[in-house]
Protein backbone atom coordinates (compact mmCIF):
# COMPACT_ATOMS: atom_id res chain seq x y z
CA UNK A 1 0.00 0.00 0.00
CA UNK A 2 1.23 3.52 -0.76
CA UNK A 3 0.09 6.97 0.41
CA UNK A 4 -2.27 8.92 -1.85
CA UNK A 5 -0.12 12.03 -2.26
CA UNK A 6 -1.90 15.14 -3.52
CA UNK A 7 -5.36 13.66 -3.11
CA UNK A 8 -8.16 15.78 -1.68
CA UNK A 9 -9.95 14.93 1.55
CA UNK A 10 -13.27 16.71 1.79
CA UNK A 11 -15.51 16.81 4.83
CA UNK A 12 -19.01 17.97 5.62
CA UNK A 13 -20.36 18.23 9.15
CA UNK A 14 -23.62 19.19 10.78
CA UNK A 15 -23.90 22.31 12.84
CA UNK A 16 -24.84 21.71 16.49
CA UNK A 17 -28.54 22.21 15.61
CA UNK A 18 -28.43 19.42 13.01
CA UNK A 19 -28.30 21.55 9.86
CA UNK A 20 -25.94 21.20 6.89
CA UNK A 21 -24.79 24.31 5.05
CA UNK A 22 -25.76 24.81 1.42
CA UNK A 23 -28.91 22.69 1.69
CA UNK A 24 -32.63 23.35 1.47
CA UNK A 25 -34.65 20.50 2.93
CA UNK A 26 -37.38 19.70 5.46
CA UNK A 27 -35.05 20.72 8.30
CA UNK A 28 -34.27 24.25 7.04
CA UNK A 29 -32.83 26.38 4.26
CA UNK A 30 -29.11 27.20 4.39
CA UNK A 31 -28.71 27.72 0.63
CA UNK A 32 -25.70 29.86 -0.27
CA UNK A 33 -23.98 29.20 3.07
CA UNK A 34 -20.79 27.13 3.33
CA UNK A 35 -19.87 26.56 6.98
CA UNK A 36 -18.35 23.27 8.21
CA UNK A 37 -17.37 22.27 4.67
CA UNK A 38 -13.90 22.13 3.28
CA UNK A 39 -11.07 20.05 1.93
CA UNK A 40 -7.39 19.48 2.41
CA UNK A 41 -4.89 18.17 -0.09
CA UNK A 42 -2.69 15.42 1.33
CA UNK A 43 1.03 15.90 1.73
CA UNK A 44 3.82 13.58 0.65
CA UNK A 45 2.88 11.27 3.53
CA UNK A 46 -0.71 10.92 2.25
CA UNK A 47 -2.10 12.55 5.40
CA UNK A 48 -4.72 15.27 5.70
CA UNK A 49 -5.70 16.84 9.03
CA UNK A 50 -8.71 18.91 9.96
CA UNK A 51 -10.31 20.41 13.03
CA UNK A 52 -14.07 20.71 13.35
CA UNK A 53 -16.80 20.88 15.97
CA UNK A 54 -18.57 17.89 17.45
CA UNK A 55 -21.41 17.46 14.95
CA UNK A 56 -25.06 17.82 15.78
CA UNK A 57 -27.69 15.31 14.69
CA UNK A 58 -30.85 15.23 12.65
CA UNK A 59 -33.94 13.08 12.88
CA UNK A 60 -33.54 9.53 11.65
CA UNK A 61 -29.72 9.34 11.55
CA UNK A 62 -26.88 8.56 13.93
CA UNK A 63 -24.23 11.22 14.62
CA UNK A 64 -21.80 11.31 11.68
CA UNK A 65 -19.53 13.38 9.44
CA UNK A 66 -19.39 12.86 5.67
CA UNK A 67 -16.04 12.64 3.92
CA UNK A 68 -14.77 12.18 0.38
CA UNK A 69 -11.37 11.18 -0.92
CA UNK A 70 -10.62 12.22 -4.48
CA UNK A 71 -7.48 10.82 -6.18
CA UNK A 72 -6.91 13.84 -8.43
CA UNK A 73 -8.73 16.93 -7.19
CA UNK A 74 -7.85 18.98 -10.28
CA UNK A 75 -9.21 16.54 -12.85
CA UNK A 76 -12.80 15.58 -13.66
CA UNK A 77 -11.62 12.00 -14.18
CA UNK A 78 -10.30 11.47 -10.64
CA UNK A 79 -11.62 8.54 -8.61
CA UNK A 80 -13.77 9.39 -5.61
CA UNK A 81 -14.71 7.56 -2.42
CA UNK A 82 -17.61 8.93 -0.33
CA UNK A 83 -18.32 7.65 3.16
CA UNK A 84 -19.13 8.66 6.74
CA UNK A 85 -17.37 8.66 10.10
CA UNK A 86 -19.47 7.79 13.15
CA UNK A 87 -19.24 8.83 16.80
CA UNK A 88 -19.54 6.71 19.93
CA UNK A 89 -23.12 6.88 21.25
CA UNK A 90 -22.02 7.26 24.88
CA UNK A 91 -19.80 10.24 24.02
CA UNK A 92 -22.60 11.78 21.93
CA UNK A 93 -25.09 11.43 24.78
CA UNK A 94 -22.64 13.21 27.08
CA UNK A 95 -21.88 16.01 24.59
CA UNK A 96 -25.59 16.59 23.91
CA UNK A 97 -26.21 17.41 27.60
CA UNK A 98 -23.92 20.46 27.27
CA UNK A 99 -24.74 23.90 25.89
CA UNK A 100 -25.32 24.72 23.08
CA UNK A 101 -26.20 21.11 22.12
CA UNK A 102 -28.59 20.58 25.05
CA UNK A 103 -31.17 22.89 23.47
CA UNK A 104 -31.91 20.19 20.87
CA UNK A 105 -31.64 17.21 23.20
CA UNK A 106 -30.33 13.71 22.60
CA UNK A 107 -30.11 12.02 19.22
CA UNK A 108 -33.08 9.86 18.28
CA UNK A 109 -31.16 7.10 16.43
CA UNK A 110 -28.19 5.32 18.01
CA UNK A 111 -25.52 3.82 15.77
CA UNK A 112 -26.89 0.26 15.82
CA UNK A 113 -30.24 1.50 14.47
CA UNK A 114 -28.76 3.69 11.71
CA UNK A 115 -29.29 2.38 8.15
CA UNK A 116 -25.77 3.35 7.02
CA UNK A 117 -23.99 2.27 10.21
CA UNK A 118 -25.60 -1.18 9.85
CA UNK A 119 -23.65 -1.61 6.58
CA UNK A 120 -20.22 -1.66 8.22
CA UNK A 121 -20.23 1.61 10.14
CA UNK A 122 -18.48 0.02 13.08
CA UNK A 123 -15.35 0.05 10.89
CA UNK A 124 -15.65 3.82 10.58
CA UNK A 125 -16.50 4.66 14.19
CA UNK A 126 -14.01 7.16 15.55
CA UNK A 127 -11.94 6.15 18.55
CA UNK A 128 -12.20 9.50 20.31
CA UNK A 129 -9.48 10.57 22.72
CA UNK A 130 -10.29 13.34 25.21
CA UNK A 131 -8.11 16.47 24.89
CA UNK A 132 -8.00 19.67 26.91
CA UNK A 133 -10.56 21.33 24.64
CA UNK A 134 -12.59 18.44 23.17
CA UNK A 135 -11.69 15.21 21.42
CA UNK A 136 -9.21 13.98 18.86
CA UNK A 137 -9.15 10.98 16.54
CA UNK A 138 -6.94 9.50 13.84
CA UNK A 139 -8.55 7.62 10.99
CA UNK A 140 -6.37 5.61 8.63
CA UNK A 141 -8.34 4.97 5.45
CA UNK A 142 -7.15 2.72 2.66
CA UNK A 143 -8.42 2.98 -0.89
CA UNK A 144 -7.91 0.16 -3.36
CA UNK A 145 -7.39 1.56 -6.86
CA UNK A 146 -7.49 -1.07 -9.57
Amino acid sequence: MRPLRGSARRRLALRRDGLYSGVSDRFGDTSGQAWLRGYQVTGADGVARFTTIYPGWYQGRAVHIHFKIRTDPDEASGLELTSQLFFDDEVSRSVFTLPPYAAKGSQDVPNDQDMIYQQGGELLQLALLPTTDGYAAEVPIGVIIS
